[in-house]
């Protein structure tokens, strides 16, 4: 499966930029190979428009935004969030009409990013518990472009069997191979799993060293079709760790790694200078593996071959291809299928 080759991908909900970018300006982002003109309304709101003017296709993430409109940086047309000509300063007196507009995109503001989908979306913005919980602490970590396929990074974070060999260098442990009483319950557009892991050191630590007697690691983590993925990690010994990852598919083989931790903070100081740098030690080991696998993930059965360990992504490849298939047959018939909360 290619994310280009399937139009049904336009159809969810992307973290495309951070919100405190579009305080200096417009910017420009590429979603599926769809250019945008991302910037913020007189309401302080985000907006997405196609980076395109419709005078003489100048992109419009190079104008300048004043009282939440954007303006052209070529001749000045200045448009509202709706993609609606408002202005056309070289004839004040004239209404621009409504034939002169650019496609304008669903955009808002959640988890301090600009979320933007370019059709219809199946499913609404993924709701993470704890962002909402005066308990945790919102932390920002990782916003950079990755050579890999969106979902070969949303497998390997539910993949419980390669910590062992990826992550001796951080938390993983060749005593424990996989993890137990692992579940999985799926939703509407998506899935919950749990288990235990036993791990060589914890996020909280004090120091980065290998324990005689491992932490386990306690997983209550939730799936979000097509690549958003919330990984609640616990231990007996420490505060609870929220790791949000989402892919934002730019390409087949390219995406933005957008990823926040929520932090629960039961008043023993954490230290999140030090969290921050084990979870950029943790990704760093990924990038090493994901960068090198086959963009192309095959979603049938057979052409890669599986283990029980495998049980997350291979149910990863069952939801995104019923999702696929159903999407492309109402498209053959004419109509969309009709938008579903995420459950």
């Amino acid at each position: 499966m290619k994310v280009m080759d399937h139009p049904v991908f336009r159809r969810f909900w992307y973290p495309v930029m951070p919100l405190e970018r579009l305080q200096a300006g417009p910017q420009r982002f590429e979603l599926l190979g769809q250019g945008l003109a991302l910037f913020m309304d007189a309401a302080g709101q985000p907006a997405a428009l196609e980076d395109r003017c419709c005078h003489r296709s100048a992109r419009l993430s190079l104008g300048s935004v004043r009282e939440g409109i954007l303006a052209c940086a070529y001749h000045g047309w200045q448009y509202d969030r709706s993609g609606q000509c408002v202005l056309m300063p070289q004839l004040p007196g004239q209404p621009p009409g409504p034939q002169r507009r650019v496609k304008a995109f669903a955009c808002e503001a959640r988890y301090g990013y600009a979320w933007v989908a370019l059709e219809d979306p199946l499913y609404g913005i993924p709701r993470i518990p704890e962002a909402e919980n005066p308990a945790f602490r919102l932390v920002h970590e990782f916003y950079e472009v990755w050579n890999t396929a969106a979902l070969r990074w949303m497998e390997n974070e539910l993949d419980m069997a390669h910590p062992s060999f990826v992550h001796l260098g951080t938390f993983g442990t060749p005593e424990h191979l996989t993890a137990h009483d692992a579940v999985i319950e799926e939703f509407h557009g998506g899935f919950h799993y749990r288990g235990r892991l036993g791990v060589a050191v914890a996020h909280h630590a004090s120091k980065w060293e290998k324990r005689q007697d491992p932490n386990e690691r306690r997983l209550d983590c939730t799936w979000y079709a097509p690549f958003a993925v919330r990984l609640g990690i616990h231990y007996p010994d420490g505060p609870a760790h929220i790791v949000v990852n989402i892919q934002v598919p730019l390409a087949n083989d390219r995406s933005q790694m957008v990823q926040f931790c929520l932090v629960e903070d039961r008043g023993q100081g954490v230290d999140l200078d030090k969290i921050l740098a084990f979870d950029r030690a943790v990704t760093l080991e990924d990038k090493r593996i994901l960068e090198g696998t086959d963009p192309d993930v095959p979603l049938d059965m057979h052409t890669e071959r599986h283990m029980p360990s495998d049980q997350p992504g291979i149910a990863m490849r069952r939801i995104l291809k019923r999702i696929i298939e159903s999407d492309t047959s109402a498209r053959a018939a004419g109509a969309p299928p009709p938008s579903a909360p995420s459950g």
